[in-house]
């Protein structure tokens, strides 16, 4: 068996999301909304599965979604995207991730990360044959440095792997960090896969793109995700978008990954791509007014809440409240006792460093949020005595 998953646990958001199924309690764990997605974009794939094809679509995705892709982001990011060249499609975002890692490093090459991380990344980066450099972010801004570069970048750097907004942290990365990053990656030579699915989920500015960026655009992949923007996250549906060298690498390994994604879906994402930028707005409100809902009762409740920049989650340090157990213990008590369901953040951070903040999730009704925010307070509560 190979070593990178034979010593793998089953993930920590399969975890926590099975056992509240069996305890009926409410799951603020796992990043999914409560409602099912844009409704007309769903009937859109439902008439496609009878009335297109459900043949092998092209490896590279459709074409009617690939144009749709491009001018989705000419039209929202001001990105200037050849739907032939600089367009991929694939089985969801992780796949997507996936392809990218398989197909552009070498083993031996060396990676640099930043954690807290989304939890793939690390298990696909080694079953790649990279090795890991880690960059440790620390709370409240988890922000990073030219001494943080300094640190992890060296002539064996190929690839940086970026999240913007992060998932878990929510910090969506600045123009300096990123001209900083562009400048260390120029001098290595070095390219960047940048995780931007949380994008349409940024509150408080435009999302920046690491292909906004002048030393980073012809260097850089930029990966995104249907379900995100859609909240339909079961679809599994991404895109990759880039340079057309790099592109062409990752279709290669992505044909052998997949191959391709199913067509009616296909279908369904183009014509969402096309809507309005209104029902964007909407569906970015809604969510903007839940977590500004849970960012108040918890805040009155008593508990410290981190800056919440974009994606469906907040944090929560529970340094303050002098609790007689670390975070992970927290989650699971807060679970069995409270019915409430979290995620720890050191679930994301492979070194194994203990960091006492839960990632909640926030795209649910205010019924359900009042519901584990008051098992929330309950945890707490019973937690120190």
């Amino acid at each position: 068996m190979n070593p990178v998953f034979r010593d793998l646990k089953t993930s920590i958001f399969e975890t926590m999301s099975l056992r509240a199924r069996e305890l009926g309690a409410v799951n603020l764990g796992q990043g999914f909304p409560e409602s099912d997605g844009f409704e007309d974009v769903r009937r859109a794939a439902a008439e496609a599965l009878i009335d297109q094809s459900n043949q092998y679509p092209p490896m590279r995705g459709l074409m009617e979604l690939r144009q749709a892709v491009a001018d989705f982001y000419g039209r929202t990011q001001n990105l200037n995207l050849d739907a032939a060249d600089n367009v991929l499609i694939t089985s969801g975002a992780t796949e997507a991730i996936c392809a990218a890692l398989l197909s552009l490093i070498t083993p031996g090459d060396e990676v640099v990360v930043f954690e807290p991380m989304y939890d793939a990344y690390i298990p696909l980066i080694e079953r790649a044959g990279g090795v890991p450099k880690i960059v440790q972010l620390k709370p409240p801004h988890w922000r990073f440095d030219d001494e943080d570069l300094k640190a992890v970048f060296s002539d064996k750097t190929k690839l940086v792997m970026i999240t913007t907004p992060n998932n878990p942290t929510t910090h969506a990365l600045t123009r300096d960090e990123l001209e900083s990053l562009g400048r260390f990656c120029a001098q290595y030579d070095a390219v960047v896969i940048s995780d931007e699915v949380w994008e349409n989920v940024v509150f408080e500015q435009p999302h920046l793109s690491v292909l906004h960026i002048d030393s980073l655009k012809d260097r850089a992949l930029k990966i995104g995700s249907a379900g995100k923007l859609f909240a339909l996250t079961g679809w599994k549906v991404g895109f990759v978008c880039g340079p057309q060298a790099l592109i062409e690498q990752v279709a290669r390994a992505h044909q052998f990954i997949t191959f391709t994604t199913p067509p009616n879906l296909q279908y369904g994402v183009a014509y969402g791509l096309g809507l309005p930028a209104e029902r964007f707005d909407e569906a970015r409100e809604e969510l903007r007014i839940a977590r500004g809902y849970m960012t108040t009762r918890l805040s009155d409740a008593g508990f410290e809440i981190l800056p919440a920049g974009g994606s469906y989650f907040l944090n929560i340090d529970l340094t303050p409240l002098n609790l007689k157990m670390d975070g992970l213990a927290f989650a699971h008590h807060a679970l069995e006792t409270c019915g409430v369901a979290t995620i720890p953040l050191q679930a994301f951070c492979p070194t194994g460093r203990e960091l006492p903040i839960l990632r909640l999730c926030f795209a649910k009704s205010l019924t359900t949020l009042d519901k584990g925010i008051e098992g929330l307070i309950r945890a707490a509560a019973t937690a120190k005595t």
